[in-house]
């Protein structure tokens, strides 16, 4: 009995120190391997403006305008690329802090992923000064702010539930940086920091996706509900607020109307779907639904039926 559960157990411990002996053989320092600067214009094409899934609206702009949407909603998402990174190594801290064996393979992958996110971190921030966003954020405020500090360390205390959010947190920025790496128009300096970020984030997502199985099957009857029916909301939110409302007033629009509005489209609600639905992936294989039916919750952040299966885009939207 004990060579059957130590079997599989093994096999997770290889596959974690050989993603160790990748990060180590592929050390990149931005400052260095990724140079330059972002350009002058409009650094996303339209097709990746937000604003393009509103094309009455976004047939009023000037051609200064969509470069001013643009850079801001690209610095929307680099600063909250940040912001979530530092969430992730604080919640890698705390996990180092509570293990028992720290010679554990996954104690030194934590290790090699918080030491790869300082330096996604610090290009980031470096594009950041570049670009020179002007939005004000509106859900920046100092009662959220409280919330934040309460929110956090509570979900950090629950193993499962964090590795989904930090699953949440990878999976949207890689979709919207394949699409700009890929699009002819993306400025060139964005579509090589989106190919370093997304060579790096890769690694930290097979890491995830090896480490949530365990975390499930031992995770408590209230981490369990959580998941099934808070984690949902929390990864749609995370898809909605990456471009946060006061982008918009940038352009001259009203800030909570068109964010509303934008989220609620037919290629955003499809983007979302696009974005979220791996996340369903490993719930669907540690069998997490009673009875094997998605959540109402679950269903509408991946686009799929009650038992988990891709609906047509406009059943799902």
């Amino acid at each position: 009995m004990a060579t059957t559960m130590d079997a599989p157990s093994k096999t997770v411990e290889q596959r974690i120190e050989r993603l160790s002996t990748a990060s180590l053989n592929r050390i990149l320092e931005p400052d260095v391997d990724v140079p330059g600067e972002v350009g002058p214009g409009q650094v996303l094409p339209d097709e990746l403006l937000t604003l393009h899934d509103l094309p009455d609206v976004f047939a009023t702009l000037t051609p200064d305008q969509k470069r001013t949407l643009a850079r801001e909603e690209f610095g929307s998402i680099v600063e909250t690329g940040v912001r979530f990174e530092s969430v992730l190594m604080a919640g890698f801290s705390m996990e180092i802090v509570g293990r028992a064996d720290l010679t554990d393979p996954r104690v030194t992958y934590l290790l090699h992923e918080m030491g790869e996110e300082t330096r996604h971190s610090r290009l980031f921030v470096r594009l950041l000064t570049q670009i020179t966003p002007r939005a004000k954020n509106p859900l920046d405020r100092p009662a959220l702010r409280l919330l934040e500090r309460i929110v956090l360390p509570f979900l950090m205390s629950m193993p499962a539930m964090f590795c989904l959010l930090v699953l949440s947190g990878e999976e949207v920025p890689d979709l919207l940086q394949k699409l700009a790496s890929e699009h002819p128009d993306t400025d060139p300096m964005i579509k090589a920091v989106s190919k370093y970020h997304r060579q790096e984030e890769a690694r930290h997502l097979a890491f995830a996706r090896l480490l949530f199985p365990e975390q499930w099957a031992a995770a408590g009857p209230l981490q369990r509900f959580l998941i099934r029916h808070l984690g949902s909301g929390i990864a749609i939110g995370m898809f909605d607020t990456i471009v946060h409302p006061g982008v918009y007033g940038t352009v001259g629009l009203p800030t909570w109307a068109t964010w509303r509005a934008v989220n609620r489209t037919p290629g955003r609600t499809a983007m979302r779907h696009r974005a979220l639905r791996p996340l369903l992936n490993p719930l669907l294989e540690a069998k997490a639904f009673r009875g094997g039916r998605v959540p109402k919750g679950w269903r509408l952040a991946a686009g799929v039926d009650r038992h988990g299966r891709d609906l047509p885009s406009a059943a799902a939207a």
